[in-house]
């Protein structure tokens, strides 16, 4: 019994094997070269950044204990934030406007941001101007559905483009006014849309 509730031990005596609570200097220098590798390679979050440094922390150092780990994570955050590498703000306003030429919903970005590790307010700001009825023009466009349809409409196609819509998180009223738009009215839309 080698830990630090044992009544046989007294405050004189050292335990041994106890795990060390602080990263060395060669853990620390690591997770610095490792955050800026990876902030150089792309914009991340938070989150993104503390999960990668603590998973190759895990590969990288075979007796590490939980609590390194842990620190080494936060050091790496802290560090990018210190260079100002790192901004959830930032990541989130360029995803939203990112996901929205793509045609992506409101509801699918703000799952995606949420998924990342942003804030839910941060997020609520990002997605403040994002309108689903462009992003669905946009997405309906991307596939050929609706006013940019290419094929006769039938039953089965009509279910199909439906379900598109709702599988990406538009409703089914937006579905339907992009479905009864005409070529002109959607490109119009799009032309309009500040993207």
């Amino acid at each position: 019994m080698n830990d630090d509730s044992s009544p046989f031990l007294t405050d004189d005596m050292a335990v041994d094997d106890a795990p060390a609570v602080e990263p060395t200097s060669r853990m620390l220098s690591w997770a610095r070269n490792s955050a800026l590798y990876r902030l150089e390679q792309r914009m991340m979050t938070e989150k993104q950044l503390r999960d990668a440094i603590i998973r190759k922390a895990r590969e990288k150092f075979e007796d590490i204990s939980p609590a390194q780990v842990r620190a080494l994570g936060e050091f790496a955050v802290t560090f990018a934030y210190g260079i100002k590498a790192l901004d959830d703000t930032a990541y989130a306003e360029i995803a939203v406007r990112s996901g929205q030429r793509s045609g992506k919903s409101k509801r699918g970005l703000a799952q995606k941001l949420q998924i990342k590790g942003i804030a839910r307010e941060t997020a609520a700001v990002a997605l403040q101007e994002t309108n689903d009825l462009v992003a669905a023009v946009i997405f309906a466009r991307k596939r050929a559905f609706g006013p940019f349809r290419r094929v006769e409409l039938d039953e089965k196609r009509k279910a199909k483009e439906f379900s598109a819509f709702a599988r990406n998180g538009f409703s089914f009223e937006i579905g339907a006014k992009v479905m009864e738009m005409t070529f002109e009215e959607a490109e119009e839309i799009v032309a309009e849309a500040p993207l």
